[in-house]
This record gives structure tokens, C-alpha cells and sequence, in this order.
């Protein structure tokens, strides 16, 4: 765990120094490579010193005394630091440990993540066991503090409250504040999320927006106002725009919004002088799109839109580790850094032959290498959902007048429905589908339909959403009963039903959640998802965001969340829900 900025305990920064000395031998020596050297942005050749997790010296000399170390020739090899992904969703269907352990084979040995599953799922004092936990990994997980959940729960109140936000943010494997979704609030005098805000500055800790389309003057008193970051450019000169204002820009490549290269391209082409506060990320993408790794995929992407090279692996390392104040750990190969290394066969190439994670081998020469997990998930109550209540008949009574119209995988406008929906089964003609929002606990119902989702499929149940409460779409009343019985019957997750008949199920054993399994099954199983949601008329690219974003009131223009079917802009209840 970082104390005082520090990963390391005062004997054990003797040890290192006494290594240097010669009185003691390192653990580990890369020999003869060549490494990206990040501060002056050259290739260099070394021989790195490592002691357990530490490197402790760079250089061209060898120790007296290495009988009992590690030697590792790097002739011919290119090592830069280990990856960099600054903005983390890790439950994406997956769990935050099965997704660092995949990403570290590709070589990236850190994420920053999302801490809104705990905000819902744990309380407090668990919580931040579980981080501990995290931080005794080898790739190194730290975490954002959120101030809103995104969607309006209803108990908004007691998850975000003044003392446990700034517990969250002083925490030291929490580096930054946000990201901020509420930022309308902040404009609209929310004194109280200023002063988070500005609490989280006072621990030196940045604080990251959400601004798409954002005009130059929102941005400008958002910066004000003590943002310092945002991810959200859709074009290159927003990405321009937001770096003369002094922000630290994230370039997003994710399963809903690759624009990477198209940023890239408009930035490299409008001559860029300097990177240095650029970064880039995968913004918690579904599994399928981690198939080939994380930022390794972003590095290949800058290298072949012509930014430097040099520049391409400091936006996945270097910057980012700046950006959240641990680039005295994190983010370059120095002496007192984590030995987090990636070795390349090929400068060009990102995708690592070898990869040390705190100077543990998570890859040697193309093999991963075996690291078993070690989080107990039931001992911080993570396993499978039981219910001791039932959906019947009673739950599927469709009357709203307005529906839910998709635009895209998850931008929504209101309709008004002019299709019969107190049938059993809405015809395949029809574009409709019902869409049912049903509290975990059976305590209250949204009923409402959708277009865009399905032009046929019986039934999908699933219990991972925004809120965790169960969401349910299809064309038929008897088949999302069915979906239910087996949603209940698998512990949650997601469930796809025809006529009767089961098509698919993603046990989520983890909470209704997250997959306790393997990234490579996981992959496999959302491939299976997506083909059988676009034969059955799913018009758009990823449709897990497409459920999980159904309630999230950051994005426009109607939701359905658990206080009703909700106008995001003008923050109203169309039709509040029903107690069941």
C-alpha cells in the first residue's frame, strides 16, 4: 500500500541503497537493452537492477556480486514502461482482477479505476479492505472517487454524502476525483460538490470531467471551478481546444466510441508540438474489444497515424502517471520506480515478449505465466443472487404512453407508442419491445417499451445495469417469465429466451455482475451475446452498454431509472414508478 507517498518501508530503502553499494546483490538484472528513456525521450542502452518490486539502478554497469541474481540478456531488445490504462470501468461483465491479469499480458501493469460497483455493493469498511487486497497485486490498481451514481437511485443521499467522499479521497489508492457526470449541478451552484471538489485538490489529487460537446465557455468555468481533466473530445480540434485551456486530455479507443484514430489523425495533422499532456484510454470497453489487449492497441494505433513513437508509449505511461502524481513510481523505468517493464522485440511493435509487473514475470518470452487469484469474492459478499420473490403476470402490465426510441448503442429519445402493448406478444412488425426496470428486491417496477433493441427475440433478462436492478426486453410476456426463472435459477446474469426455448445464459455469479471465470470464456460468451441480439434485429455495435447504460441520466435524452422514466435534461419524472 503507498503510505506518505512511498511504497517502501525505510529498511527496505537501505536494502536498495546497500544493493547500489555493492553489499548486497539484486533480485533481478535486465542486461544490454534498450529502454525508452522519458525524460529526454531517447533510446538508451542499460543494464537495469532490480531489487523484488523496485528498480533500483539504470546504467551501464553490472554489480560485483550477482551469484544469487536473475540475468536476463536484453540484446536486441526495447524495453519501456509498463502500460498505463487511466480510465477504468473494470466491471464490464468482467471482475477488476481477471481484467488486470489479461491486460498485463499485453503489457499494461496498471489501471485507474471506477469505484462506483463499491460505492453500491460494499460498504465502506469493506471496501477498502478489498482495495488493500488490490494493492498487494502485481499489477498496480488504483482508483477514482466518484461524486454521483450516474442515474437517480433512490437513495442518492446515503451513497453520496460529505463523509464517506472524502474518506474515498484520501484514501492513497484513490489518485483523482470523478469522473464528473454531475458537472450540470456544479454549473447550477451545488456548493457542496465544489467543495469535494476542491477537497480532492487540496489532497493533490486531480479531479477528471465528462464534458462532450462541451462549449469553450462551460470548459472554461469548469476549469475554474478546479477540473483538470476530460476524456470526452469527439474531434480534434475539441482535443486542441481543451489543451490550450490547460486540461490534461484522454483520447478514447473503446467498443462504444473508438475515435482514436480519427483524433489522432486530425492532431497529427494539425502539427502538434507537444504530447505531454495527451493520454489515451479504453473507458471500461466490453470483453470482446480486450480480445488483443488494452493500451497496447492504443500505442499500435499512434505509431501508425504517425505520431513519434517516443510520444506514443509516454501518452500510454509516462503522462498519465504524471497526470495522477505518481510518476515518481509509475510510469518510467528510473531507479525508484515499480518495476513494471515491458520488453519488445520490435520498438514499433507494443505488444510485449516479456512483461514484469512489480517485478513479478506476468509474460517470459511469449508464455504467461500463471498467477492464481487470490480475492476471496464471497468474503466480501460477491456471489450468487437469490431472490425469495417471483415475476408474474402482475409485473407485466404495459400501459406508458411513451417508449424509450434507441438512436445509437446508447443515446434514447422519447416516442410516443401507437402499438397495441397490452398484448401477450407485440408482433414482429412492430418495432417495439417491452421494457420492464424491476428493483433486485422486487419492491418497485418500470414499465415502458423500446425501438431499436429488437425487431424479434422472445426475451432478455439480465441483472447487470447501472443500479444492479434487473432489466428485461422482448416481445414476448411468456418468454420474459421464462428468462426470469432461469435469471433466478442461474444466480443472475444475462438470459436470452425464443419461443421458449433457452439460447444463451452469462452466469454473472458474482453479484448478478461480474463473471467468475476466465477473460477467454467471458470473450467467447459476449460474442455469442452480440450474434444472437443482431439476427434478432439489434441495429447497433455493443449491446451490453446498450443495457447497462439504460438508466445512466449522464447521457440524453430519457432514461428509465429506478424513480421512473426520467427527461435527463430537464431532470423531471415523465412517469414515476410503480410499487409492486
Amino acid at each position: 500500500m503507498l503510505e506518505n507517498g512511498t511504497y517502501w518501508r525505510n529498511r527496505e530503502i537501505r536494502r536498495h541503497v546497500r544493493v547500489v553499494d555493492g553489499e548486497e546483490a539484486p533480485t533481478l538484472i535486465l542486461k544490454n537493452g534498450t529502454y525508452l528513456n522519458m525524460f529526454t525521450k531517447q533510446w538508451l542502452e542499460a543494464n537495469i537492477w532490480i531489487v523484488d518490486d523496485r528498480i533500483v539502478y539504470v546504467g551501464d554497469k553490472l554489480p560485483a556480486d550477482s551469484e544469487r541474481t536473475e540475468i536476463v540478456d536484453c540484446t536486441g531488445k526495447y524495453l519501456v514502461p509498463g502500460y498505463v490504462e487511466p480510465h477504468a470501468h473494470p466491471y464490464q461483465l468482467y471482475n477488476p482482477e481477471v481484467l488486470a491479469n489479461h491486460a498485463a499480458r499485453y503489457g499494461t501493469t496498471t489501471l485507474v479505476n471506477d469505484n462506483m460497483l463499491w460505492l453500491f455493493s460494499l460498504n465502506k469498511k469493506k471496501a477498502f479492505s478489498l482495495l488493500e487486497e488490490f494493492c498487494n497485486q502485481p499489477v498496480s490498481m488504483f482508483w477514482w472517487a466518484r461524486f454521483d451514481s450516474q442515474t437517480m437511485s433512490q437513495n442518492e443521499e446515503e451513497l453520496f454524502n460529505t463523509e464517506d467522499i472524502l474518506d474515498w479521497i484520501s484514501h492513497p489508492a484513490v489518485v483523482q476525483g470523478g469522473e464528473l457526470t454531475c458537472w450540470p449541478s456544479l454549473l447550477a451552484g451545488d456548493d457542496r460538490l465544489l467543495y469535494w471538489i476542491q477537497e480532492t485538490k487540496r489532497h493533490g489529487k486531480p479531479v477528471e470531467g465528462h464534458f462532450p460537446g462541451a462549449s469553450e465557455k462551460t470548459l472554461t468555468k469548469m476549469k475554474l471551478l478546479g477540473v483538470d481533466a476530460d476524456h470526452e473530445s469527439m474531434t480534434g480540434d475539441e482535443v486542441i481546444q481543451r489543451l490550450q485551456l490547460g486540461y490534461q486530455v484522454g483520447l478514447r479507443y473503446s467498443s462504444i466510441r473508438p475515435d482514436l484514430p480519427r483524433l489522432l489523425e486530425d492532431i497529427v495533422g494539425s502539427d502538434l508540438q507537444a504530447y505531454d499532456n495527451l493520454t489515451m484510454n479504453t473507458d471500461g470497453s466490453t470483453p470482446a474489444f480486450y480480445e488483443n489487449g488494452m493500451m497496447n492497441q492504443c500505442v499500435e494505433i499512434a505509431i501508425e497515424k504517425g505520431v513519434p513513437v517516443e510520444e506514443a508509449y509516454r501518452m500510454a505511461s509516462y503522462n498519465a502517471a504524471k497526470h495522477i502524481g505518481m510518476d515518481e513510481q509509475l510510469g518510467s523505468i528510473a531507479p525508484g520506480r515499480l518495476a513494471h517493464i515491458n520488453i519488445l522485440g520490435d520498438k514499433r511493435n507494443p505488444v510485449p515478449d516479456s512483461v514484469l509487473a512489480k517485478g513479478k514475470w506476468m509474460v517470459r518470452e511469449g508464455e504467461p505465466q500463471d498467477h492464481q487469484t487470490s480475492i476471496d469474492w464471497k468474503q466480501y459478499g460477491f456471489g450468487p443472487l437469490e431472490f425469495d420473490w417471483d415475476v408474474t403476470e402482475g409485473e407485466l402490465q404495459f400501459s406508458t404512453p411513451v417508449g424509450l426510441r434507441m438512436d445509437n448503442d446508447v443515446i434514447m429519445n422519447p416516442y410516443a407508442i401507437d402499438t397495441d402493448i397490452t398484448l401477450d406478444t407485440i408482433p414482429d412488425n412492430r418495432p417495439d419491445a417491452f421494457l420492464l426496470l424491476l428493483d433486485r428486491n422486487g419492491k418497485w417496477r418500470v414499465n415502458t417499451t423500446i425501438k431499436g433493441f429488437t425487431q424479434r427475440l422472445g426475451a432478455l433478462a439480465s441483472s447487470y445495469s447501472t443500479t444492479g436492478d434487473l432489466v428485461f426486453i422482448g416481445k414476448s410476456k411468456q418468454d420474459i417469465l421464462l428468462a426470469w426463472e432461469r435469471l433466478k435459477a442461474i444466480g443472475g446474469g444475462i438470459v436470452l429466451v425464443h419461443q421458449g426455448e433457452v439460447l444463451l445464459e452469462i452466469p454473472l455469479a458474482l453479484s448478478g455482475f461480474m463473471f467468475d471465470g476466465t477473460m477467454t470464456e467471458l470473450i467467447e460468451k459476449e460474442k455469442q451475446l452480440k450474434s444472437y441480439l443482431q439476427e434478432y434485429g439489434y441495429e447497433f455495435g455493443d449491446p451490453v452498454y446498450s443495457i447497462f447504460f439504460l438508466s445512466s441520466t449522464h447521457l440524453p435524452y430519457v432514461r428509465i431509472t429506478p424513480q421512473g422514466i426520467v427527461d435527463v435534461k430537464k431532470r423531471e419524472i415523465l412517469f414515476p414508478a410503480t410499487m409492486c
